[in-house]
């Protein structure tokens, strides 16, 4: 049984001009201990779909569809309970530490109120499971590092208290926003290691959503790519890599720098995301695909499984061996 169902999820925000359709139809399982990525340019509907689970959309954001949790439909539920399970059950790590955290309280009191709320700690004890989170994630001198407020902090170590602040109550699911984007690649490691150990105590199951397909490849088992809010592949990660079956997956690989090739120019996807208040008709990549006819301008692709695996799933028009940029991604 899934420890989270998404079905059908639909986000939109109502503008004075149009209606902007920002995630179109995504669906996914996540079972317990396991880890999604869901990768994409910017704007592609990966963190408002998060976002839309947790009740945290923007106040002219709605949400359609069915996000399942032991039972429940996340989209409907209300506020009240909502509250008693994000950042206790469902937590997350947001993106942008710089305006995420609160400027007018310290560390101390943006962690404590965390377990005094959700697992009726103590403050003594509350600070003192604070700080062995904080020295978890690298954080040093974290006894008087947690005294402090956000802006005496680093952008670094801001992110570090972030995902602190989100592992405080080891969820069952843990949504991470580009969880490493302001930390160096040792401290990244670190990182990665501490929510696959995460994973391996506690049995949580994570939604990664990134842009480094690198992280992907060392932590994801399945793999979502997502383009103008659209799902346009959904496999396994080993099947992403090795064989990826979708133009805008083949153009997100080739844009990567190989060290097998370190001479070799980047080759990156040729024109800009599509506005989501004015979306194209059909195939939202067919713009900029290489690979495109005038069946992929007309009508938008289904995503269905593809191959004979019913865990693979691609929303494209065009036959795989007649895809021309196939074998330019050969042994990514």
């Amino acid at each position: 049984m899934s420890l989270l169902k998404v079905s059908n999820l639909e986000v939109a925000f109502d503008s004075p001009d149009a209606v902007v359709r920002a995630v179109n139809g995504v669906s996914f399982d996540l079972e317990e201990g396991s880890t999604l990525g869901i990768v994409g340019e910017s704007g592609s509907g990966k963190s408002q779909s998060v976002l839309a689970m947790l009740g945290l959309l923007a106040s002219n954001g709605r949400a359609n569809g069915s996000a399942i949790y032991q039972g429940e439909n996340l989209l409907t539920m209300p506020a009240k309970k909502l509250n008693r399970i994000r950042g206790n059950r469902l937590s997350m790590i947001f993106q942008d530490p710089m305006t995420s955290l609160n400027p007018y309280l310290t560390i101390e009191r943006q962690m404590t109120e965390v377990l005094e709320l959700h697992k009726n700690m103590t403050r003594r004890a509350a600070k003192k499971r604070a700080i062995e989170m904080l020295e978890a994630v690298r954080i040093p001198e974290a006894a008087h590092r947690i005294d402090q407020y956000p802006h005496e902090l680093s952008g670094g170590m801001r992110q570090r208290v972030m995902i602190a602040m989100a592992l405080l109550c080891e969820p069952q699911v843990l949504f991470a926003d580009e969880p490493t984007t302001a930390l160096d690649v040792t401290v990244q490691a670190q990182i990665l290691q501490l929510l696959r150990n995460l994973q391996h105590d506690f049995g949580t199951a994570i939604v990664l959503i990134t842009h480094d397909l690198g992280v992907v490849a060392g932590l994801c088992e399945k793999v979502m790519v997502m383009y103008g809010g659209r799902v346009m592949e959904h496999c396994n990660a080993d099947n992403l890599f090795a064989r990826p079956s979708h133009p805008y997956t083949i153009g997100l690989l080739r844009a990567l720098p190989r060290l097998d090739q370190s001479d070799a120019p980047l080759v990156g996807i040729p024109g800009n995301p599509p506005n989501m208040a004015h979306p194209p008709s059909g195939c939202p990549f067919q713009e900029r695909c290489i690979d495109a006819s005038q069946r992929c301008a007309d009508s938008v692709p289904p995503l269905e499984p593809f191959g004979g695996d019913t865990t693979w799933l691609r929303a494209c028009n065009r036959p795989v061996e007649q895809m021309k940029s196939l074998h330019e991604v050969a042994h990514v």
